[in-house]
């Protein structure tokens, strides 16, 4: 019996390979019987980096951040919708069921006792949760300020679960960071800042807690440094490619070191969702702010008291500065430290101790770098020469006025005058001032923002007097063949500067 079913195996698998054979010969087999596969394609290529190590060592340094914030009723009755007409509502009104409550009260949110007397509603609760990190072993912890701001109570969530009180230390809205405490016996795992700027293409982890999920871990690339995003005055952003969602806010960005390199903050997305670019504060701005915060529970920036605008290649064509740069000083503050040192009107700062200044974003981060009562170097382009100017800083008021740029003027037309046919501009005097008196559809002056009522207050440095007086500027200009007329420009109590190019030829 063993030997026939045995027999038969090897008859079925003779039968099987005989098939096989016979199939594999269509294919263009050179042995009939023994199949030769081909050797697949393989590719020697260096292995992705591993965040693994990373990750597991940062972890327990990042936290869930929950915010609990007291919502109070705008009144004890709830909000009386009588007197905006909805009152008077016909029984039918579709809208009607939107202000009645039960027993068509209409008193829309007020409860209502048995005898049909007001009751306070129950105080409520509003409660959001971001992400963040210790920065030291005794539980002090970075997130941003958007998270904490109006919370009454903070929770700390660990890695592992653990749930901690925290006590707000202080926060600074104008770089939206701010520092919990959790007050505690537990030693905790915390971060480093990185010392060295990341490059752009390094490698970013992102460590956080989007959509409450806690501990989610995402990756990129450094896609951009020194970003300003217009969310304050001293914007400077890392950009990064790592998901980042509601929720990672206030959370850390890590190099492959594991050292903080930024905090992540804000996201560019018109749908509302990850599209693959966030902004992380730096960590160079980040350990400045946060050292302030746990030492004092504010910041102490230094004041220079300029309102100041960027300098434009017609600026510095109209100047004869060898490049546009620095920051145009359009007016010094009164009772400042830039008035009491020395800073005119019509300085372009180029330089703070030796550090170039590219324009008022790097000015305003630069002076409120040091701190007030401390002396600095201030290098100026004044009648076309270079000049270092010591002006000892003040403290920053409120509201923050370190660099201001002005806004477009709105003025009431004035009659017509002298026309500067060239620059599309005609001015006259009216009250004593020097004003703009129309603007010429498609001109350089009307391109360049210039309206009618605006108040000449110089031109190339020349105070404008009178009408004359801008008309010889403006000549001497043009024989001197400058590219650019430089004129100051005055609405109500703001000041600005506006080159207008001259056509050439």
């Amino acid at each position: 019996m063993t030997n026939k079913t045995s027999k038969k195996t090897k008859l079925l698998g003779g039968v099987a390979a005989v098939g096989l054979a016979s199939a594999f010969l269509v294919g263009g087999m050179v042995n009939p019987t023994t199949p030769v596969f081909a050797d697949p394609v393989r590719v020697e290529a260096p292995q992705a980096p591993s965040f693994a190590d990373v990750v597991e060592a940062v972890s327990p340094a990042v936290v869930s951040v929950r915010v609990k914030a007291k919502v109070q009723p705008a009144s004890d009755n709830g909000f009386n919708f009588r007197g905006f007409g909805f009152d008077n509502l016909p029984q039918d009104h579709p809208f009607r069921r939107f202000f009645e409550g039960p027993r068509g009260n209409q008193e829309f949110g007020q409860r209502r006792d048995r005898r049909g007397n007001g009751q306070r509603g129950p105080r409520r609760f509003g409660n959001s949760q971001g992400s963040g990190f210790f920065v030291s072993d005794d539980g002090y912890l970075v997130t941003n300020n958007h998270v904490v701001e109006g919370g009454s109570e903070f929770t700390i969530v660990t890695s592992n679960g653990d749930e901690h009180d925290a006590r707000l230390i202080g926060a600074d809205p104008k770089t939206d960071l701010a520092v919990l405490k959790v007050d505690t016996d537990t030693e905790f795992t915390y971060v480093d800042f990185a010392e060295k700027t990341s490059r752009v293409g390094e490698w970013v982890v992102a460590v956080g807690n989007p959509f409450g999920l806690g501990g989610t871990v995402t990756a990129g690339i450094v896609s951009a440094s020194g970003r300003d995003i217009g969310s304050g005055p001293y914007d400077d952003f890392i950009q990064i490619d790592a998901a980042v969602n509601k929720g990672n806010s206030g959370g850390p960005a890590f190099n492959l070191n594991g050292e903080v390199i930024g905090v992540n903050t804000a996201i560019f997305s018109p749908s509302g969702g990850n599209v693959g670019i966030a902004f992380a504060i730096s960590a160079k701005t980040t350990e400045e702010v946060v050292k302030d915060l746990i030492e004092s529970g504010s910041v102490t920036r230094g004041w220079l008291g300029v309102q100041i605008q960027p300098v434009t290649a017609d600026i510095a064509d109209s100047v004869g500065l060898d490049k546009a740069g620095g920051a145009i000083v359009a007016e010094t503050q009164a009772n400042s430290p830039a008035l009491k040192g020395g800073i005119e009107s019509g300085d372009i700062i180029l330089q703070v101790n030796d550090k170039d200044i590219k324009g008022p974003k790097e000015l305003a981060r630069e002076i409120a770098g040091y701190e007030p009562n401390e002396a600095v170097k201030i290098t100026v382009f004044r009648d076309g020469e270079r000049q270092d100017i010591d002006v000892t800083l003040g403290k920053l008021p409120q509201p923050d006025r370190v660099a201001a740029l002005t806004p477009e003027p709105e003025s009431p037309a004035t009659s017509t005058g002298v026309e500067l046919d060239e620059l599309g501009l005609s001015i006259t005097t009216d009250g004593g001032n020097i004003v703009v008196a129309d603007v010429a559809n498609d001109s350089p002056a009307q391109r360049k923002g210039l309206k009618r009522g605006d108040v000449i207050v110089s031109v190339n440095g020349v105070d404008a007097n009178s009408v004359n007086d801008v008309g010889l500027a403006v000549a001497k200009a043009m024989e001197d063949e400058r590219k650019a007329i430089l004129f100051q420009v005055q609405t109500g109590e703001r000041s600005r500067f506006v080159a207008l190019p001259i056509a050439q030829g």
